[in-house]
């Protein structure tokens, strides 16, 4: 009993004190709601570049923040498209949950604020982190309020806000094939080559790059090579002007 009322005094502590109640309110506003354990969502974001251990940094929270926004986006988009088949769903699924589409979400929610990384890594500054670290984030909130709460909040402060889905029917998932009529078009020798191959947290991260004659314009990670040419290819196309 005695330990326990140590343990409570001094979490009350840490959670009164100057930084962590700066810190709790700008989660807060991220948020959207008052968070219960601040060392989870600090955890959730902290990259590894200035916490190794697995458990200190956001790695393994990424990974059971991908698995709850996958499950939450699939459940979201069967609700919204009762009369579309799964291979319909699994792209708008896709399109919803890549990359750069996190990252870009995570920036206008103000997370890269909040985030603990190292500032002066300059690979970092320009790398999509952030889109990991929402990730992280929501298997913190997941950890914290529960499935349920969780898929709610993900449909309120990330779906409906950031991930315009009228838009995304329009998109042209196979991005690729816009790529090589252009390039067969203008005589252009176009490849997709993997430049790097190496594992994160337990999962195999490919960097595929888009070359044209030779030269490369463009390059992506995904979890696959597929998903990461297609990236690829959708900022080479932003690059060489070919947007309609």
């Amino acid at each position: 009993m005695h330990v326990d009322s140590t343990l409570q005094f001094f979490k009350s502590f840490f959670d009164k004190a100057p930084g962590n109640q700066s810190f709790k309110k700008q989660l807060s506003n991220v948020l959207g709601f008052t968070p219960g354990d601040i060392s989870l969502y600090k955890t959730a974001l902290s990259h590894r570049s200035i916490r190794e251990g697995a458990d200190e940094n956001n790695e393994r929270l990424e990974f059971l923040g991908d698995a709850v926004l996958s499950s939450v986006i699939a459940h979201y988009l069967f609700k919204k498209y009762p009369y579309k088949g799964e291979g319909f769903l699994t792209e708008m699924r896709s399109k919803m949950v890549n990359r750069a589409k996190l990252n870009e979400i995570a920036l206008k929610m103000g997370l890269k604020k909040i985030t603990f990384y190292n500032k002066f890594d300059n690979a970092l500054k320009i790398s999509q982190i952030f889109g990991n670290t929402l990730e992280a984030l929501i298997g913190a909130v997941y950890l914290d309020i529960g499935y349920k709460k969780t898929q709610t909040w993900v449909e309120k402060q990330i779906i409906l806000p950031h991930m315009f889905i009228d838009d995304l029917e329009e998109v042209e998932i196979n991005i690729k094939n816009k790529l090589y009529g252009w390039a067969n078009k203008n005589g252009k020798a176009l490849e997709f080559t993997t430049l790097e191959e190496k594992f994160e947290s337990g999962r195999r991260i490919f960097t595929i790059g888009a070359t044209v004659d030779g030269a490369l314009v463009a390059q992506a990670k995904g979890y696959n090579k597929k998903d990461a040419s297609q990236l690829a290819a959708q900022l080479a196309v932003e690059k060489l002007g070919l947007r309609e």
